[in-house]
């Protein structure tokens, strides 16, 4: 195989298995069946393997088999990952509204969404020309810990953004958390096993 009929084909089967890990995974509506998926992503394992100068950073092989990193480093925010208040009074919602008000210098009325509070992990993704190319946790706000490999290995994080056109430099934040259930059974494992059990 010449090489940029390998490049060609090691980057159209990274685009195909996207497209349907992104059917399967967050549409939840699969257009091939696992064996087909399975027999094309064994192609791209093989040819990675040969040719590893043409693997992409968005290439699903990155999810299977990483080992989430133990060391973290230190990662400084361009703009801080501020943490939300707390306002537990009509007068504290009130003055949040002034202050809002003020900023936006809007003198009628401003409409708000209000939607339940997930307490998770607050994480920052950092996309170049639409690649995933960081993740990093809020820290301080100031400053946080790389967690890019741990984030790769999340199947809800998309390794390429879907657009056509994606602006040169992007970030996402946002809340990683674990469904209660899927914590409970965590914690069922964990007693099976004698092992210590999480309190949240």
């Amino acid at each position: 195989m010449k090489n940029n009929v390998v490049e060609d084909r090691i980057n159209n089967l990274v685009e195909l298995l996207n497209k349907y890990s992104y059917e399967y995974y967050i549409l939840a509506a699969p257009t091939v069946p696992d064996s087909e998926y399975d027999k094309l992503f064994h192609e791209l394992v093989a040819l990675e393997t040969q040719y590893p100068e043409y693997k992409r950073p968005d290439s699903p092989t990155a999810r299977v088999g990483a080992k989430p990193a133990r060391q973290f480093k230190q990662i400084k925010h361009a703009i801080p990952m501020l943490s939300l208040d707390n306002a537990f009074t009509n007068e504290e919602v009130e003055a949040f509204y002034a202050r809002i008000a003020e900023r936006l210098q809007i003198n009628n009325n401003i409409n708000f969404v209000c939607e339940p509070k997930l307490d998770g992990l607050a994480v920052s993704l950092l996309y170049q020309d639409g690649v995933l190319v960081r993740a990093a946790t809020r820290g301080d706000g100031e400053t946080g810990e790389e967690i890019t490999e741990n984030c790769r290995t999340v199947k809800d994080i998309p390794l390429a953004l879907r657009d056509s056109k994606p602006p040169h430099l992007v970030e996402i934040r946002g809340e990683v958390f674990m469904l209660k259930a899927v914590f409970q059974q965590l914690n069922f494992i964990a007693i099976e096993n004698n092992k210590k059990v999480f309190v949240n």
